[in-house]
């Protein structure tokens, strides 16, 4: 199908901002074609600019798991901005807020708010370098904690190197203070604190990784880095933007059973508006100012707009709603792994509670060493072929699908029949 408004559109915003997007992936360089701009959203529905209908499992990158729109959030925004849109000033509802994020992660002892998940993990970082008085942190291939210039950083040519950047304009020297490892690799991890843990400030991880694809942690491994981290003094911090409230009300550390030392959360935590937070223990953020020495500062953190949406959206996230997502998982997965099998392509399905992966190469995918052996040209194709379908899938690779509490098993059923025709199209 061919949007002639959204080409049109696109037309316009490539004379003013690069590449025609305020975010990368969104300009479809990676799939091909031209980008569907939105102009609205409700349930599981996105409206592209001619009003043509897509069944969206983005969910605009995950905040969504009611749903766009959903009725009880838009009418907490509303409410709210009838008294103002930013104070500037403490409120009772960033009070309220942080009472509950700490009753659903009893990790993180203290809290702050902040605007988005970079500022968080960005905030979180310099809090467990200020915390432990070192300066090196350690990171996984394939996971990605924002575009802090620190964590922008790939792998050197060895197991365990000091990274290089992996964008520009990021100084060398500052790459050199971030170790890669690969994921789920627990003897490489166990190597580099033999080596140098006693100048390791923190260890990041998304625990289960969304951003090279749903890729799972190995059994043990979360468990392994957290007991290393505590023994040689480091941080663990559990980057859970995107697993925070989406794999349990209580994120991945809640699902696991598993207690790191600092949290960073955004996306579901903020209900689709601009809300991140960061915690953990209590003695280190008491290294923040005012009570210490390290610094950070919002305007917009913990408005009362964002608040507001971020608690009408946590209270919704109960058991119900985890069992229904559970559910639909399972039969999106059951039936795209149908659709493979079917078209003799080579392919997987990788998925956690309602995060899913279709990776085009042979499974299972456990570090980004593997998912860099898919097919992107097939990828590709199979996301062309399915958006002209009605079915609006992450227009890359790496990039994890999402279900919300709005999908139907009719909205899954007819997915895996457009992945089936998808799938021998694309062939």
């Amino acid at each position: 199908m061919t949007d002639t408004l959204s080409r049109a559109l696109f037309e316009r915003a490539i004379r003013l901002i690069p590449g025609g997007v305020n975010s990368p992936v969104r300009a479809f360089r990676a799939v091909g074609g031209d980008p569907v701009f939105i102009q609205r959203a409700e349930g599981a529905k996105l409206y592209g600019a001619d009003g043509t209908a897509y069944l969206d499992y983005i969910g605009s990158w995950g905040p969504m798991i009611l749903g766009h729109a959903h009725p009880d959030v838009i009418r907490a925004v509303q409410d709210a901005a009838t008294r103002g849109l930013s104070y500037g000033a403490p409120t009772e509802l960033e009070v309220k807020f942080a009472e509950k994020i700490q009753s659903l992660y009893p990790s993180m002892e203290m809290m702050r708010c902040v605007s988005s998940g970079t500022e968080a993990t960005m905030s979180a970082i310099r809090v467990a370098r200020g915390f432990t008085k070192r300066d090196l942190v350690v990171k996984f291939e394939g996971c990605y904690h924002g575009h802090a210039d620190h964590l922008l950083v790939k792998a050197g040519s060895g197991l365990a190197t000091f990274g290089t950047p992996d964008s520009g304009g990021v100084p060398e020297g500052i790459a050199k203070t971030t170790l890669t490892l690969p994921f789920n690799d627990e003897a490489a991890l166990r190597d580099l604190f033999a080596k140098v843990g006693t100048q390791i400030a923190a260890v990041i991880v998304e625990p289960v990784v969304g951003n090279m694809g749903c890729v799972p942690p190995d059994p043990g491994f979360l468990e392994a880095l957290i007991a290393l981290c505590r023994d040689h003094g480091a941080v663990s911090i559990f980057d859970e933007v995107m697993t925070g409230c989406r794999l349990a009300a209580g994120g991945a550390q809640e699902r696991f059973g598993l207690r790191p030392d600092m949290t960073t959360l955004g996306k579901i935590v903020g209900g689709g508006m601009p809300l991140a937070a960061y915690g953990g223990r209590a003695d280190i953020m008491s290294v923040i100012a005012p009570l210490g020495s390290v610094y950070q500062a919002g305007t917009l953190s913990g408005n009362p707009i964002a608040v507001s949406a971020g608690l009408a959206t946590l209270q919704h996230l109960g058991p119900a709603l985890y069992m229904r997502l559970e559910a639909l998982g399972a039969r999106l997965e059951e039936g795209l792994a149908r659709a493979v099998k079917d078209s003799g392509a080579t392919a997987c399905v990788q998925r956690v509670g309602s995060m899913i992966t279709l990776f085009f190469c042979e499974g299972p995918v456990r570090s980004w060493s593997d998912a860099d052996k898919a097919d992107r040209k097939r990828f590709a194709a199979f996301h062309g072929e399915l958006l002209r379908r009605g079915i609006y899938w992450p227009p890359a690779q790496f990039e994890a699908a999402f279900l919300s509490g709005a999908h139907t098993e009719e909205d899954v059923d007819r997915t895996v029949m457009a992945a089936a025709e998808a799938l021998k199209s694309a062939s």
